[in-house]
């Protein structure tokens, strides 16, 4: 409100916070005097609802103030023409490229002792002192893991095995209070910490100039993000940014080494753009109409000159604009009337509508959080209810960095203290899949096992490629490596596509489906950023013909569809369309809906439009960002007509390969007890590093 009542001269601010200003109606006489708009990290929002939302934002300024200049400034992009798309809106444009390329040094921490047949996270923690050692060669350090999990126990470990630092280290990620990282980020701006693990929350724009290393723990996935965190170090022109990378298995040493390639070779990933996704319009016509009472015809034009939205049908407009005034099939419940035309203008009269939406304006959708906080009313952030409604009053957990107690949990509030006991505590656990390789990495990945082995990564992990090479052969973007293996379990193919790990799974699960309807035998499906694992009693085979014919494009969306159950995601998608589209209110005064609650709610408006409005464009759309963003189909079928021109490389193995054995662990994890998955997976790494085996 404060803002609001005084405009500075220069807001930072967010695209949420942007289309909050946008619902009042002083808003165009506040900004009467806007010059320019500047989007930072554009990379990060391009081909992202906030993105999208960010660009409704800029086109309603626009509509405002025509000659307002936008600037989108990124350093990772590798389609930088396309990117600029959504923000210049058919405009006379510049790109601006620095003529100086950003100097980065990538090395990696190999490992003294590298086993022969890795498998995820093997290495991980068993690094820790060698990353403490190099700790103390740095000023500042940033050490970047993937999850919020494994940074709060890479924290842990860092502490134990820095016991004198126990002041100069810190955590930060996105469950943390604004408090705890500002806290954080103080210590990083004064050069007063060591150390701070943390997640993506501090990939971008921070410029803490003591920070002289980046460590990276595991996988970076992508060579963008990889070199955007690198330069978090030596965040100044001319200083070499420098990135140490960590393994947390052997084969990541295999990916440092393709990322840094890549990165020499200015391989950088480029952003698919995101096209009219209806749930973020129907949200901004309710904010345009709640600030600034408009025709129809006048949103009409501004919305299809939106770059992305100039391919909106007519029939998708006039969706829109039932949906906003008279909620198709839920026109007998007036709280899905967001708006109403009077005088031939959309407007918003309804004062709790106006409270509703603006307290749940946004594109970030996420379970419903549990607030942690101690006795004495200190918040110290959020986890997610799955995970809280587990704890038991007087359970031990790890949280920001603390071992913590619960003293009691009630109406999404967990009240804790610091634990006085030193027994074993749950690590806090956040939900979420795991990242897939690039397709930019996987290549570079698949090319690198076929060149000169002469980085540092590659002469280390070279017995292993031996082995591969002498059980097998090295995998390649060139050929289809397939290697047929008998083990206790049954019957195995390995297939490496190297396509990434969502894609690897949509693959797997198509082939057996199409095997199994063929041979009527029940096959069983694990993945990798690698490849995948096709697992059955009996009836598989190294026969080409029917491999081909499994691996052909023909029928494919028909097949995904049948074999991948996508009725039941479209069902778990719907409840994130719906809430940006307004059918479901987290946030109300004073409260917040637990999970549940939104789950039933969902649950119910699906089967209302499923049986009452089948052609509905918001189940439509939850079926197409499964198919888009879950199963990656674009890249599938890419990858799919990718394997039809390569010839089949089909090898029988005696025994599982290095690059099979991941897989077959992440298999044997999966279905069985994690006591019985141990024991078979030490007896099965006993006979294959067995003297005789090689």
């Amino acid at each position: 409100s404060k803002l609001r009542e005084r405009f500075p001269y220069c807001l930072v601010t967010t695209p949420e916070s942007l289309s909050l200003l946008l619902t009042y109606s002083d808003t165009r006489q506040k900004l009467s005097h806007l010059k320019c708009i500047i989007i930072d990290e554009w990379h990060e929002l391009l081909g992202t609802k906030r993105g999208i939302q960010t660009e409704l934002c800029i086109t309603r300024l626009r509509t405002w103030l025509p000659k307002l200049r936008i600037w989108g400034l990124s350093a990772t992009l590798g389609n930088l023409a396309e990117a600029a798309k959504p923000l210049i809106d058919h405009r006379p444009h510049k790109l601006i490229a620095a003529n100086q390329d950003k100097k980065i040094e990538i090395t990696t921490l190999i490992p003294d002792e590298i086993e022969s047949f890795p498998w995820s996270g093997h290495l991980g923690t068993k690094s820790v002192k060698r990353v403490a050692k190099q700790l103390e060669k740095a000023q500042t350090t940033l050490v970047f893991t993937n999850t919020r999990s494994q940074a709060e126990i890479w924290y842990q470990e860092i502490r134990e095995a820095k016991p004198d630092w126990a002041e100069d280290i810190a955590i930060h990620h996105g469950s943390l209070s604004r408090d705890e990282r500002g806290l954080v980020e103080l210590g990083l701006k004064d050069g007063s910490l060591r150390c701070v693990i943390c997640t993506s929350s501090l990939d971008l724009g921070v410029d803490f100039s003591p920070v002289d290393q980046v460590i990276q723990i595991g996988s970076p996935k992508g060579i963008a993000r990889l070199t955007q965190r690198a330069g978090r170090a030596g965040h100044s022109p001319g200083v070499v940014s420098k990135i140490i990378c960590v393994p947390t298995n052997a084969l990541e040493l295999i990916e440092f080494s393709a990322a840094r390639d890549a990165w020499h070779n200015k391989e950088i990933e480029s952003r698919t753009l995101l096209k009219k996704p209806l749930d973020v319009l129907t949200q901004h016509l309710t904010t345009i109409v709640l600030g600034e009472p408009t025709s129809p015809e006048e949103l009409k034009k501004e919305i299809f000159s939106t770059f992305s939205y100039t391919g909106l049908t007519e029939a998708e407009w006039n969706w829109a604009i039932m949906f906003l005034t008279n909620g198709g099939p839920l026109s007998a419940y007036p709280q899905y009337q967001k708006a109403e035309i009077i005088d031939g203008l959309l407007t918003v009269t309804n004062k709790r509508t106006a409270q509703l939406h603006r307290m749940n304006i946004g594109t970030i959708t996420s379970d419903t959080s549990v607030l942690i906080k101690f006795a004495g009313g200190r918040s110290l952030g959020s986890v997610e209810e799955g995970f809280a409604s587990k704890l038991k009053t007087g359970k031990q957990f790890i949280f920001a960095g603390r071992r913590l107690e619960l003293i009691r949990f009630h109406k999404l509030t967990a009240t804790v203290r610091p634990a006085t006991k030193t027994t074993k505590g749950e690590v806090a656990i956040w939900g979420g899949s795991k990242m897939p390789l690039s397709s930019e990495l996987s290549h570079a990945v698949a090319r690198s096992l076929h060149g000169s082995l002469e980085s540092p990564e590659l002469k280390a992990v070279a017995p292993i490629l031996k082995i591969q090479k002498s059980w097998s052969a090295l995998p390649s973007d060139k050929e289809l490596l397939i290697e047929f293996t008998r083990t206790r379990e049954g019957e195995h193919l390995f297939i490496y596509a190297f396509a990434g790990r969502l894609v690897n799974e949509g693959l797997g699960a198509l082939i057996a489906f199409r095997l199994s309807r063929a041979s009527g035998e029940s096959i069983n499906v694990t993945q990798n950023d690698y490849g995948f694992c096709l697992g059955a009693a009996k009836g598989l085979s190294l026969d080409e013909d029917v491999l081909k014919r499994a691996l052909r494009t023909e029928n494919l969306l028909e097949d995904l569809l049948e074999c991948m159950n996508t009725a039941e995601m479209a069902r778990r998608q719907f409840r994130y369309v719906a809430r940006v589209a307004g059918l479901l209110i987290p946030d109300m005064p004073g409260k917040r809906k637990p999970t549940r609650d939104l789950q039933v709610s969902a649950n119910l408006l699906f089967e209302v439009f499923t049986r009452y409005d089948p052609d509905n464009l918001l189940l439509e759309q939850s079926r197409r960002e499964i198919l888009e963003h879950q199963l990656e189909l674009g890249r599938l079928q890419t990858t799919l007509s990718s394997i039809q021109e390569r010839p089949f490389r089909l090898i029988e193995t005696r025994r599982l390969t290095p690059m099979a054995f991941p897989l077959w662990a992440d298999r044997l994890s999966a279905f069985l007890p994690a006591a019985d998955a141990a024991t078979r997976l030490e007896r099965m790494l006993n006979e294959l590093q067995k003297p005789g085996s090689r």
